[in-house]
């Protein structure tokens, strides 16, 4: 028996492969989103506070004409920064194929 492309068990077989798409990846819960966002605060935060108490220790155990703990601070937020980046484009390099459908 011959079926046309828009027959209703092509409908049914294409509907029927969303959903188990669906239920095999459910996408993303707003916990993930709260956790993503931790996450980045986290990695900026640690590298920051690291360098003011870096800093603040080489300020007064090798005293400079500039002031090792703003230095520290800024390099700790850069640090920061990049490790935030590469975080975020990993995870979003993970669920880059999410809207794509088989069925052409």
């Amino acid at each position: 028996m011959n079926r046309s492309p828009g027959s209703p068990e092509d409908d049914i077989g294409r509907h029927a492969r969303r959903l188990k798409r669906a239920r095999a990846n459910p996408g993303m819960s707003p916990l993930r989103g709260l956790g993503t966002f931790g996450m980045i605060g986290w990695s900026v935060a640690v590298p920051t506070v690291g360098g003011a108490f870096l800093g603040m220790w080489l300020d007064r155990r090798f005293p400079q004409p500039f002031p090792w703990t703003m230095a520290l601070i800024l390099g700790g937020v850069v640090l920061g920064a990049l490790i935030a980046w590469a975080w975020v484009s990993r995870e979003s390099g993970v669920d880059g194929d999410e809207g794509r459908d088989d069925d052409g």
